[in-house]
């Protein structure tokens, strides 16, 4: 069974105590054909996590999830006829049998097509166990626990007590041919292996295996494959099988169908109308088992990457829910079926240090539309957002507005309306651009929005339909959006000030300017959040005693000196980090939290962690894949005051849930990761030896010199005296001030490991 682990055990131990709380009082009536919740079906255990039908895949599955989870195994022979748990018919791409026996490669007839490979039925149960170690065959998840364990047999899955075993039966007229008979092969085993579900692709085998056992509770499922394929023993296509689910009932108790057959794609992978397939199966008295689901693979543009919103698609829309969900991530769907279900219409609770920490947004809903349009400021405000963003940019005659970066090449169509306009600017990038102030307000409203992918190159795009779409908005038009809203506040980010003094543009004063004239000044009902990396900056914005100050802490640090905190407090009410700065990270494992929220927080500090991003590839594996779990650690176990985020509907949906409430005693609650906890089970070597620790923050981080003054610019296409924005002030009216500007505060896109 390959090699075990002593801190495992009390991992499990530790997780499987913190989900086993008492029963949680009861939620409304499921729309599955039993009325109950949906089941979690574990595919060869937390087969996202760990190599397919591993030790470590089942018992994590066991401790990460609802407490009524299904094991499933996929059942392979070997020559002595131990069944094996093992998708898939070749080894050869998830073991490492090719290298253990490389001569022992057969090819062999399947469906009538020649497979070659590394078959389970050429070698003895010994061969395979004491030999032969599995491995992680999907680029995207962790190698790490590879050839640490042996493969599984089901009398293995059985020893580890699940509560259900689902047995897939997926090649059985392969060993028929083979001289392998599975029914006996069932019909044999002992009492105690109980098996709660046997599924196949295979009419005939639960119709012969089905009249073997009658007084048994197991249930019979029939699965179907994609709708072209055909089915071996009626010659039909399983699409035609599909259309006769009456004749289905006769053999089986339901079915297992792909996701697709439920929620179809159109071509350009957004969701077409639901089929009838679950109502139609429940009113012949059939449940409804969907597959496919996986926090890592690319799904319907429409769940912006949350795999959460997928399940719930299946499980909480209006008219149906199937039945149980076969995926690779029990965690997942268990939060979503115990947590997230039934909860959107809830209320978000006030965010507060008992509560919840706020949902700031990074340039509005910038997951769905592109950043800073009031497209995306629209959804931030609809998904729950309390704090709707800004990033302030100036045109060159001085209009301001809302804009990511002042370089316009990669978030508008600057790169080919303006391509002449190219220049490279030290002070802000070390790449060439196209920045707003080399161009008239008049120019920018030419450009259209294009919605950034910052994982495009891995096929990660976000809401293509929505490319191009909507308009950008002068500082005025997004206060007055924001004051008409039912947010709680604004955050405007000031960026660049010193070089805009000298390009004759005053940021600080444009910008305060803006704010008296919407009333901001003597605003009570919304908050309002300045935030820099300059502290001079900041200290232009004292004389508004109501408005908070966020110093943006763009270096990775692992905590802050006293000195660097005092200077802090002299400037600002709170700090915004990159997640770099929470954790200490080896690969992408999580060793330890760092010492600097703490450190923020004492010395009474306000802390905003961000960007959060929903795509996996941005998630470290101690997240699963999932941006709820990540969300849950920063509010939970890192005591955040603020999340900023490109996806603010997802962080909405974990605090409407009751699982966002710690004090309560759920019987199953999204737990926050734990730092080590998979480190500390992988193989001696497996991994790099750890990075040492960031550097601590220091004075010379945090204090900026006074900005310059904002130098008088004449220029020939200058407009006249009040022609400019009514947010902005003239550079020729302020010339010879001395006013305080901002620096860079844009939150970069980080990847778990920057």
């Amino acid at each position: 069974m390959g090699a075990s682990y002593p801190h495992m055990f009390l991992i499990l131990l530790l997780l499987h105590g913190a989900n086993a709380a008492s029963k949680a009082p009861a939620g409304p009536k499921w729309q599955t054909l039993s009325g109950r919740p949906p089941q979690v079906v574990a595919r060869g255990g937390f087969s996202g996590l760990f190599p397919d039908s591993s030790q470590f895949a089942y018992q994590f599955a066991l401790s990460t999830s609802l407490p009524d989870v299904v094991l499933f195994c996929d059942l392979q022979f070997s020559s002595d006829s131990m069944g094996m748990c093992k998708t898939g018919l070749t080894l050869d791409n998830s073991t490492t049998v090719s290298e253990i026996f490389p001569k022992m490669a057969k090819t062999y007839k399947v469906h009538g097509e020649d497979v070659h490979g590394w078959f389970s039925l050429d070698f003895t149960a010994d061969q395979l166990i004491q030999n032969v170690t599995l491995l992680q065959n999907i680029f995207s998840r962790p190698s790490t626990f590879d050839g640490s364990m042996g493969m599984y047999t089901l009398d293995d899955v059985v020893e580890l007590h699940p509560p259900q075993i689902w047995l897939n039966v997926q090649y059985n007229s392969f060993f028929v041919e083979h001289k392998f008979s599975t029914e006996d092969y069932i019909l044999g085993l002992p009492k105690k292996f109980s098996l709660s579900y046997i599924s196949s692709t295979e009419i005939d085998f639960l119709k012969n295996l089905g009249g073997k056992l009658k007084k048994s509770n197991t249930k019979l499922i029939f699965r179907f494959l994609n709708e072209d394929i055909i089915e071996s023993s009626t010659k039909k296509t399983y699409g035609e099988l599909l259309k006769d689910l009456k004749s289905v009932k006769e053999f089986a108790a339901g079915i297992l169908v792909p996701k697709t057959y439920i929620w179809p794609l159109n071509k350009d992978q957004y969701l077409g109308p639901s089929t009838s397939l679950v109502k139609d199966a429940h009113a012949l008295g059939l449940e409804v088992y969907a597959s496919g689901f996986a926090n890592d693979i690319v799904t319907s543009y429409n769940y912006s990457f949350d795999p959460s919103a997928e399940y719930l698609q299946f499980i909480d829309n209006p008219d149906f829910s199937v039945d149980g969900v076969l995926t690779d991530f029990p965690p997942t769907a268990s939060g979503a079926i115990a947590c997230l279900a039934h909860s959107k219409d809830n209320p978000l609770p006030p965010p507060g240090k008992d509560t919840r920490p706020l949902i700031i947004t990074h340039n509005g809903a910038s997951g769905v539309y592109a950043g800073c349009t009031d497209l995306a400021y629209k959804q931030a405000i609809k998904d729950g957002a309390d704090i709707i963003d800004c990033a302030v940019q100036m045109s060159k005659d001085g209009v301001v507005f809302c804009m990511h970066s002042a370089d316009l090449s990669s978030q508008t169509t600057a790169a080919t309306a303006f391509v002449s306009k190219s220049s490279t600017v030290h002070e802000i990038q070390n790449k060439s651009g196209i920045f707003s102030f080399d161009l008239s307000w008049s120019e920018i409203q030419t450009l259209k929005p294009d919605l950034y992918s910052p994982f495009a190159q891995a096929g990660l795009k976000r809401n293509p339909k929505a490319k191009n779409a909507g308009k950008f908005l002068t500082l005025a038009q997004f206060l007055d959006m924001a004051k008409a809203s039912n947010v709680s506040g604004i955050l405007l980010e000031i960026e660049h000030a010193p070089y805009l003094a000298k390009r004759g543009l005053g940021v600080v004063d444009a910008v305060s300017s803006a704010l008296t004239k919407a009333g901001y000044d003597k605003e009570t009902k919304q908050q309002v959040f300045i935030q820099s990396d300059d502290s001079a900056v900041l200290s232009g914005f004292t004389r508004f005693k109501s408005f908070k100050r966020v110093l943006s802490i763009e270096i990775e640090i692992s905590g802050a000196s006293k000195p660097s905190l005092d200077d802090i407090k002299k400037v600002a009410d709170g700090v915004r980090i990159h997640r770099s700065s929470v954790a200490q990270i080896t690969g992408y494992f999580m060793t330890s939290f760092t010492d600097t929220v703490g450190s923020l927080q004492a010395a009474n500090l306000s802390v905003f962690i961000g960007v959060l991003k929903n795509e996996f590839m941005n998630l470290g594996f101690d997240y699963f894949a999932d941006p709820t779990v990540e969300i849950v650690t920063y509010s939970s176990a890192v005591l955040a005051d603020g999340l900023v985020t490109d996806y603010p509907a997802t962080a909405a949906a974990y605090f409407r849930s009751p699982c966002s409430d710690m004090s309560l005693n759920l019987s199953y609650s999204i737990l926050p990761a734990q730092p080590g906890a998979l480190v500390h089970i992988a193989a001696p070597g497996a991994l790099a030896p750890a990075a040492g620790p960031a550097p601590v923050l220091e004075p010379k981080d945090v204090v900026d010199p006074p900005l310059p003054p904002v130098k008088a610019v004449i220029t020939a296409d200058a407009p006249a005296p009040g022609a400019a924005d009514n947010t902005t002030s003239a550079a020729s009216s302020n010339a010879g001030k001395s006013l305080l500007g901002a620096g860079i505060a844009a939150l970069l896109s980080l990847s778990f490991l920057h």
